[in-house]
């Protein structure tokens, strides 16, 4: 299959894993590999919307990642701010990219918060692509959310169905993933978009989340294009 028969998937989901391992892999401090990490995001994500993904779900830090050392944590806080600089918000809203940080966002420093706050008020109303930032994100957390909600909203259990699910959950009602990558040779969801991945197609790669290439992404692609999504059928 060549690449001009390569199939591009609607909405895109990576688990960016790896970064701590290939760090101590090349005998570097581990929060190094997440700096390096986030470089490769940035890259990475670009080469997405070019190629053609209009949904793009980034999983940066889980709801369990809140029980690494309080230094790795205070470090990833202060990563998550530098990411949202004027220059690479811009960059996005002028590119019509809706952002949205799906999440515990109410457990992040004030700052954070409030970054946040501005840059999803900012591209609220793009609509050339999406891009979802997973921070504290978990997809039981997800779930018990829309389920709260559901809850207060005192819906009859009649009129529960999965659309009404969908519609609560932190994704809000957007198309399920087609293909979520993995990355650092783990073969496992841990915890990501489990209500959203029913029927994705799961990719695995042997590559660190850092050394993980354009090319790579390709790969990952031409991969997709040749599955039959048959949903049950």
């Amino acid at each position: 299959m060549s690449q001009e028969d390569t199939k591009i998937p609607y909405h895109l989901a990576i688990i960016m894993d790896g970064n701590r391992r290939w760090a101590r892999s090349r005998g570097l401090p581990t929060l190094f590999g997440h700096k390096k990490g986030l470089e490769n995001f940035k890259k990475i994500a670009r080469y997405c919307y070019k190629k053609g993904v209009k949904i793009l779900t980034a999983f940066a830090f889980s709801t369990e990642n809140w029980n690494r050392s309080k230094e790795e944590v205070s470090y990833l806080m202060k990563l998550f701010e530098s990411m949202f600089t004027k220059k690479n918000v811009e960059e996005l809203n002028k590119k019509g990219v809706k952002i949205n940080i799906i999440g515990q966002k109410w457990r992040f420093p004030k700052t954070l918060q409030k970054k946040i706050k501005e840059i999803e008020q900012l591209t609220k109303k793009n609509k050339k692509a999406i891009l979802n930032i997973a921070l504290s994100y978990g997809g039981r957390a997800d779930i018990i959310e829309a389920i709260k909600k559901i809850v207060r909203l005192k819906v009859p259990p009649k009129e529960v169905n999965e659309e009404l699910v969908s519609k609560y959950l932190w994704t809000k009602a957007q198309p399920d993933p087609d293909l979520i990558i993995r990355t650092g040779k783990e073969k496992r969801i841990s915890n990501f978009l489990i209500w959203q991945s029913a029927y994705s197609e799961l990719y695995f790669s042997n590559k660190h989340w850092p050394e993980f290439t354009e090319k790579d992404l390709e790969e990952a692609f031409l991969d997709y294009s040749k599955r039959k999504r048959r949903f049950g059928k």
